[in-house]
């Protein structure tokens, strides 16, 4: 880590910058007070499709009518017509 002052850092803002993306970190100081850090943000890694498709035969099974049971009791179940709800456009 590296302490530079307010104004190292606005006279080579760009060179601070690609030290930074470089994987350096800087306190900045003004009136010899640390205000700010600044740092590399932690990059995610993308993830493949292998890796997805992975994740999502992990998910535990959505029981269609236990949901529909819980968000008639969190809606009210009296809000929409279910069978045109879902019937929508089919047929």
């Amino acid at each position: 880590m590296k302490v530079i002052t307010q104004r190292e850092f606005r006279n080579n803002s760009a060179a601070v910058m690609d030290a930074v993306e470089a994987g350096e970190t800087y306190h900045v100081t003004r009136n010899g007070v640390e205000v700010a850090e600044l740092r590399p943000v932690a990059r995610r890694r993308r993830l493949t499709a292998g890796e997805l498709v992975e994740r999502h035969r992990r998910l535990a099974p959505v029981d269609a009518v236990h949901l529909r049971e819980e968000a008639d009791e969190f809606l009210g179940g009296d809000q929409v017509d279910a069978d045109d709800t879902w019937n929508r456009g089919r047929g």
